[in-house]
């Protein structure tokens, strides 16, 4: 009956150890999920940053009067080539 005990002995060693091992990686995981939504939070803390600069700017831009980037030199009312005939 010695062998008999051994070998509930030995499932209860590797019971036991897969639950630890289980454990750990469940340890990790959360870990690891806790850090992955802590960055996308402040990648979006840092988005709504960059569309507050960007309005903020538009704003500035409006006041000043100023043209667009995109547009600094109105085509058609003066051809730059041409002009010559």
């Amino acid at each position: 009956m010695d062998g008999q005990d051994d070998a509930k002995q030995s499932t209860a060693d590797m019971t036991a150890f897969v639950q630890n091992l289980l454990q750990q990686m469940q340890s990790r995981f959360q870990t690891m999920s806790e850090s992955i939504i802590s960055k996308i939070d402040e990648m979006g803390n840092r988005i709504d940053e960059l569309e507050q600069s960007i309005n903020d700017l538009r704003a500035e831009m409006g006041q000043e009067g100023t043209p667009s980037p995109s547009d600094p030199v109105k085509t058609g009312e003066e051809p730059k080539s041409g002009g010559d005939s």
